[in-house]
């Protein structure tokens, strides 16, 4: 129990110490960052991007972190490494003027190296030593260390200083980087440094179907955990962006806040009024059936509220949207200028499925919406399989939830593959699904939309006529007629046939309302006149019994009277 005990306290005692990169979604699949005061070897084909992921861990490391940093080049010179990168915002001569960055370029001819017994490093660890101790550097890069042995075959010689390199590295207690060239088989063109390396990434650029990709891949990291996949990163304006996708577990907050959609015919479908905030809403039809109206009735709605709505648009133009949406009512603009509403539009051929996926990524970190729409996804179809859209709708919901941002979806469906990817593959991953469906008849063309699913909340089961109109969006109830369901211009001469015969109706009920009404007033006169003749010969019969009343107190006052005139009494009167 001792010694477990005593091994316990070492181990807390001992701390994984790394370096953050800075480079926006690396450091969350290191786990924290490359190793501190140990090297990292970046390598890839040509193009893939090592110069690039080089400087910007040292830009980001002495912008965001006060570490200097030492750029050892062996294949481009200082002045054309600062104009490469100037369009990425790097101003590599001013950190240089401020003594934070030192850039020293070295060359190294094939034809001066000879493979000898004495061959060493120690003119390149003299200088490398020196560039490091002025300017108190504190991360390294050498671009590319396959130029210090291009003349070399001895696997001995190579492996000797290669190790050599390494540990001067760790003795200066710097964070470095070496960069190195693929091999046909191996990730090196040596096939070495990856196994004196703590840790190797791989930088991939594939061209699939005519569109390019880059990734990155950690293929190992000694003493860390670290993300196993590969994973998508773009290079911009902004310098490299790694988009993180292992992180799926279904673990995700959830709201029970309501969002309403923005046409209130719609809400009144839901109990709730509305959706869940941080869901995900599927709208699909047939092409022509208004899934783009409702998609900007969500997006405006939200603004409306004062939110911030980010619309991804795979096939019109913001100012082709703005236009059209104008003759429903709809005004984008002011949502535009107030910067609630922004548009980010882009044709799906131009990058691959994972580069959209970083792009789309990206864009929401910097504007961070309240409301996302996606219109429409099928389009995704055409740069990536089903099962390609799939995976990357899967990691885009994944990254929105998590984030509390209610999405929508626009899909077209046909009976092509892409019918199976909307009904059957994204659908199963949204909260709610909306669909309109065709429905012609009599001639015309008309609109119904129904609510397939809504995850946790009770739905209309009915199918509802959508109407677009000058003033907006409008749910209608559809019309059962004696024939069955009407719609449009049949829906509308039925009500009116109605509506007609409900004027005769209430015409023919008025008039015999009127007949009985002056049958009422007739038998209400004779009624009046019968009581008028009963009071009549009750007050006469009246009249009899107050004259017999009379009559009788007459007689009974004479019969006193006289009765008194018999007993003597004169005082009677």
């Amino acid at each position: 129990m001792p010694k477990k005990k005593a091994t316990a306290e070492v181990a807390n005692n001992l701390t994984f110490l790394k370096t953050p990169t800075g480079i926006n979604g690396l450091d969350e699949i290191t786990l924290g960052g490359f190793p501190k005061g140990r090297p990292t070897l970046i390598c890839g084909g040509a193009g893939c991007g090592k110069t690039l992921f080089s400087l910007e861990f040292l830009v980001k490391g002495i912008e965001e972190y006060n570490e200097p940093g030492v750029f050892i080049a062996f294949e481009e010179k200082a002045e054309e490494l600062a104009l490469n990168v100037t369009s990425l915002g790097f101003d590599l001569k001013k950190l240089q003027d401020e003594k934070k960055l030192r850039i020293d370029y070295i060359h190294v001819d094939k034809s001066e190296i000879q493979e000898t017994g004495e061959y060493d490093l120690q003119g390149l660890f003299i200088r490398l030593g020196y560039a490091i101790d002025s300017i108190g550097a504190k991360r390294v890069v050498l671009d590319t260390v396959e130029n210090l042995f291009s003349g070399l075959t001895n696997e001995g010689i190579l492996r000797a200083e290669l190790r050599r390199l390494f540990q001067f590295l760790k003795d200066k207690g710097v964070t470095a980087i070496v960069t190195g060239e693929s091999g046909e088989k191996t990730l090196t063109r040596q096939g070495l440094e990856e196994y004196v390396s703590d840790c190797v990434i791989l930088l991939d650029h594939r061209v699939v179907n005519q569109i390019s990709t880059r990734r990155l891949r950690i293929v190992k990291y000694r003493g860390s955990l670290h993300g196993t996949n590969e994973y998508p990163f773009l290079i911009d304006g902004d310098g490299i962006s790694v988009l993180p996708v292992t992180s799926l577990k279904l673990d995700k907050p959830v709201s029970k806040d309501i969002i309403n959609s923005g046409i209130p015919s719609l809400d009144k479908m839901f109990p709730t009024g509305g959706f869940y905030k941080g869901s995900s809403i599927l709208t699909s039809g047939t092409a022509g059936t208004g899934k783009t109206s409702i998609a900007v009735s969500f997006a405006d709605a939200a603004c409306k509220r004062g939110e911030k709505c980010l619309y991804f648009a795979f096939e019109e133009s913001p100012a082709q949207i703005i236009r059209n949406m104008n003759s429903i009512g709809m005004d984008l603009q002011k949502h535009v200028d107030k910067g609630l509403l922004k548009f980010y539009a882009s044709r799906p051929t131009m990058y691959g499925l994972e580069m959209h996926l970083v792009a789309i990524h990206k864009a929401i970190q910097q504007f961070k919406p309240n409301v996302v729409v996606l219109d429409p996804i099928t389009n995704l179809i055409t740069i990536g399989s089903f099962s390609e859209v799939k995976s990357m709708l899967v990691r885009m919901i994944d990254f929105l939830q998590e984030n509390q941002i209610t999405v929508m979806f626009t899909a077209l469906t046909l009976n092509t593959v892409i019918n199976d990817l909307t009904d059957d593959g994204v659908s199963s991953l949204v909260d709610s699904w909306i669909c309109i469906k065709d429905i012609e008849m009599n001639g015309e063309r008309n609109r119904g939309l129904y609510v397939m699913k809504a995850r946790g909340m009770q739905h209309s089961n009915q199918i509802r006529e959508f109407v677009i109109t000058n003033d907006g969006l409008s749910l209608v109830d559809v019309y059962i007629g004696p024939e069955g369901i009407l719609t449009g211009s049949a829906r509308e001469s039925q009500m009116l046939l109605e509506e007609t015969g409900q004027v005769l109706h209430t015409n023919a009920v008025g008039r015999k309302d009127r007949e009985v009404l002056r049958k009422r007033k007739l038998l209400e006169a004779k009624i009046e006149s019968l009581k008028t003749e009963f009071e009549s010969a009750e007050e006469e019969l009246n009249k009899i019994y107050i004259e017999d009343e009379i009559k009788r107190g007459v007689m009974n006052k004479t019969r006193q009277q006289m009765t008194d005139l018999r007993s003597g009494n004169k005082d009677v009167k």
